[in-house]
């Protein structure tokens, strides 16, 4: 009887065991993964897509992508910062979302170092320097001259105020020691059509928004913004040949919120850099310009750090601010 005893008071230990919070939890995933982009669709949605579906295969869980565009990237990025941190609800963050904002918003929803565990970060593209088709300048130096000679006079396009190609510009300016009157749209296709119109002399634009017409002959792309020439067009030199220094790349990359567990980063990084090398992937990539990076969680939070130093320099010598 004794024996009994104590054979049923294990049990029963091993049975309150069981039923703590965590003690007997399923194997991750368990069910599908939500994606936020916090912009509207594009290069960023593209991007998510591509490496969402590739990692679903070996995750055996839906990779659902939500677009939750707003406030410059801050509503769907405070989504994230505040959703559950078990590993099912991440966000593609951007330079806009988690370098340039910190320092542009004076009251941000949410902290880009505390907030969230960085995955890994996914692609580099750069931007480009593009002008109209008749536009006198034929190259970065013969631009910079002009802007020299006439201060104040020429005016640059950007997809709205504060967004990566924004402060291109901006740090352009500052490089050169020129000044260029901002004109902000609403988007990249804008930018475009008012290039192709004639409605601006010159732009900050994604390259692979103004590649194509330049391709036709329709407008002329003076440089990419980085440090060596771009594998979607290697007959464009950077603008870095001309302007030292001068950078400036969009990049994009997955965040979980903070205390999600280790393991659980651990495996959504291990899957995020193995899509990144699926064909289809690299494939699109290479068709958008766009370089695939899959870094470690560690070296990406120094990475966006620095990115937010960086801009968050750029935009107070410019007095960049969103109220």
């Amino acid at each position: 009887m004794p024996y009994l005893t104590r054979r049923g008071l294990a049990a029963s230990a091993l049975l309150a065991l069981s039923a703590r919070p965590g003690a007997a939890q399923p194997a991750y995933p368990s069910q599908p993964i939500r994606v936020i982009v916090p912009f509207s669709a594009g290069t960023s949605d593209t991007i998510a897509r591509l490496v969402g579906q590739e990692m679903s295969k070996a995750l055996g869980q839906p990779v659902v992508v939500e677009n939750r565009a707003g406030a410059g990237g801050n509503i769907g990025t405070e989504a994230t910062a505040r959703a559950t941190p078990d590993g099912y609800t991440i966000c593609l963050g951007t330079i806009s979302s988690h370098a340039i904002n910190p320092g542009i918003f004076p009251r941000l929803p949410y902290d880009v170092q505390r907030d969230f565990a960085p995955i890994t970060q996914l692609a580099a593209q750069p931007n480009a320097l593009a002008v109209t088709q008749n536009f006198p300048a034929r190259d970065v130096a013969e631009l910079v001259a002009r802007l020299k000679a006439r201060p104040g006079e020429t005016v640059f396009a950007s997809s709205g105020v504060g967004t990566s190609v924004h402060l291109a510009g901006a740090l352009f300016a500052q490089l050169t020691g020129t000044q260029i009157e901002h004109v902000p749209y609403r988007g990249s296709g804008q930018v475009t059509t008012a290039l192709l119109s004639g409605e601006v002399p010159m732009a900050f634009d994604n390259l692979s928004s103004v590649l194509p017409f330049a391709r036709e002959g329709k407008l002329r792309i003076l440089g990419v913004t980085g440090l060596e020439r771009s594998a979607a067009a290697p007959e464009i030199p950077t603008v870095a040949d001309t302007v030292p220094g001068f950078e400036s790349l969009s990049w994009h990359g997955f965040f979980a919120p903070a205390a999600t567990p280790p393991a659980v980063i651990a495996r959504l990084h291990r899957e995020a850099v193995a899509a990144l090398a699926a064909p289809v992937v690299a494939a699109r990539f290479q068709e958008l310009g766009i370089t695939p990076v899959g870094n470690t969680p560690e070296a990406f939070r120094a990475f966006v750090a620095s990115e937010t130093t960086r801009w968050g320099e750029v935009a107070r010598r410019a007095q960049i601010r969103i109220e």
